[in-house]
């Protein structure tokens, strides 16, 4: 299996040289992305041109660690030089004036960024629908989705567009796709990657992790985004450890099996395939664990009062007036004047309590900038954007406030404490990555809450702020691929990447 080691080597002896790689992956990007739509913005010209630069490094043995990998960048991240959209139009043409620390990290140790991928708009959507650029399609078969929030990238790795690609992860919007795509994806807790340069969907919540086409080149790509940043007061000083030589070892391992996730409402050729892989990890001497996380049925309803309401926090900063999409004004103002002069008309012939209620209505008009506001984010959010900022100002007014927010922080605090105690008997909690295998585009669409109910196994580990990743477990009979999950303890991401590698050579057994 091709792999960032292997190409290492490979490129060390000479036996290839790095711009013939990136030219490789040119013309698959130039083949395959029309018709699944998992880059939205590439500059190959550029790419060739730091490509010539890394080659020359590697000649000379001055490269860093990552020289030689071609790596994709979720629409969310800021990349100086780039346009910054998060799929949205109120970011149309913003171009970023400096670069994520994730990127920069990548860049530092001379990875190559091939291009922009595609994503919900504002990482707000599960199936990459909700975008200004088009859905992304499934690379294995493009009448369904991709997954998302993240789908463009888990569309580029799956369709060998790139060696890995970044993306982030609010409630599973890394390993939902991941799942759908049939590769690995991977979310680190809260905390361990810095989110300075990610544009904010909830605060806390989002993470960033990569994908990948195994799961040695996670853990490589996380050991070089991992740890402390100064920039980001959320990012912990937590030890970094060597992933990459903590997938080498192996660890016989105490799984939890949760009963909540295997349930009602999971498809029964997954249900039974994770259930055979887990026997076979019996086999080799894994111990089963049956564990029990009673608050596991709050997680959907906690899980969208909370993340609702940040974004709504968060989204609040786009006004059309400081960056991003603007209204014309010209048009707002004429429109208040027509506006003006109906309300004038009808004035003058209205009496008794129609009177009183135009009088109202006058003295309630808005103002020249309101209306502009207004208009731009009218014009500029998505239908699934509006949405969510609707749920989450709800949840944040007067009155609302303590029954829903309050209370939703209350059971997240519960959903975490079921975590700790299961992490006292187990080493990581095994589950599907999602119900189904993906879905038809365009099959959801016109029911969110069926579309949210697909996050249901991912977001109780963003609510817990813990680590989780998701791994090709096997084919479903409809030809689509199955995901198993396993999540670990705040930290702990060498145990799920050991257990991400035996199901690994669960399949190559097989």
């Amino acid at each position: 299996m091709k792999n960032l080691l292997s190409t290492k080597e490979r490129l060390k002896s000479g036996s290839i040289s790095f711009t013939d790689i990136v030219d490789s992956y040119i013309s698959t990007i130039e083949e395959k992305n029309p018709s699944v739509n998992a880059f939205i913005n590439t500059d190959f010209d550029s790419v060739r041109t730091r490509a010539l630069t890394i080659q020359k490094k590697i000649k000379d043995g001055s490269a860093g660690a990552l020289a030689g990998s071609v790596i994709g960048i979720k629409d969310v991240l800021c990349e100086k030089g780039s346009d910054v959209t998060c799929s949205s139009n109120i970011l149309k043409n913003f171009n970023s004036v400096y670069n994520a620390t994730v990127v920069e990290n990548l860049l530092q140790q001379d990875a190559l960024l091939i291009g922009r991928t595609n994503m919900d708009e504002f990482a707000m959507g599960s199936s990459t629908e909700n975008s200004v650029y088009g859905p992304t399609k499934n690379p294995l078969n493009t009448e369904y989705v991709s997954g998302g929030s993240s789908g463009g990238s888990a569309a580029a790795v799956a369709a060998d567009m790139c060696d890995v690609a970044l993306g982030s992860d609010t409630g599973g919007s890394i390993r939902q796709p991941a799942s759908y795509c049939g590769v690995v994806g991977l979310k680190p807790s809260y905390g361990r990657v810095s989110r300075h340069g990610l544009v904010a969907y909830a605060s806390s919540f989002d993470s960033i992790g990569p994908f990948s086409k195994n799961v040695t080149d996670s853990a490589i790509i996380l050991g070089h985004i991992a740890g402390h940043d100064a920039m980001d007061q959320s990012s912990s000083d937590h030890k970094v450890e060597d992933y990459q030589e903590a997938v080498k070892t192996s660890k016989k391992l105490k799984i939890g099996v949760p009963e909540e996730y295997f349930g009602e409402g999971l498809d029964d050729e997954i249900r039974t395939l994770i259930q055979d892989q887990l026997k076979s990890l019996e086999k080799q001497g894994h111990t089963l664990v049956p564990i029990h996380l009673p608050h596991t049925k709050y997680a959907i309803a906690t899980y969208y009062i909370l993340a609702t309401a940040e974004a709504s926090s968060n989204l609040a900063r786009y006004d059309g007036i400081r960056y991003g999409h603007r209204a014309d004004f010209n048009k707002v103002e004429e429109q208040l004047k027509q506006e003006q002069i109906a309300l004038e008309k009808r004035l003058a012939v209205a009496v008794g309590g129609e009177r009183e209620s135009l009088l109202q209505t006058m003295n309630k008009q808005d103002t020249p900038l309101i209306r502009l506001y207004k208009q731009s984010r009218t014009e500029g959010f998505g239908k699934e954007v509006k949405r969510r900022i609707l749920l989450g100002t709800y949840v944040l007014s007067a009155g609302y406030y303590e029954a829903y927010f309050g209370k939703a922080q209350k059971v997240r605090r519960l959903i975490k404490q079921d975590f700790k105690n299961a992490y006292e008997k187990v080493d990581v909690i095994v589950s599907p990555t999602a119900p189904t295998t993906a879905f038809k585009l365009g099959e959801n669409q016109d029911d969110p809450v069926q579309m949210y109910l697909n996050d249901i196994y991912t977001i109780s580990a963003n609510l817990s702020g813990i680590c989780g990743i998701s791994v090709p477990a096997g084919t479903h009979s409809n030809g689509l691929p199955i995901g198993i999950q396993f999540m670990g303890d705040a930290f702990r991401e060498t145990d799920i990447l050991r257990a991400g590698r035996e199901i690994e050579s669960l399949q190559r057994e097989g």
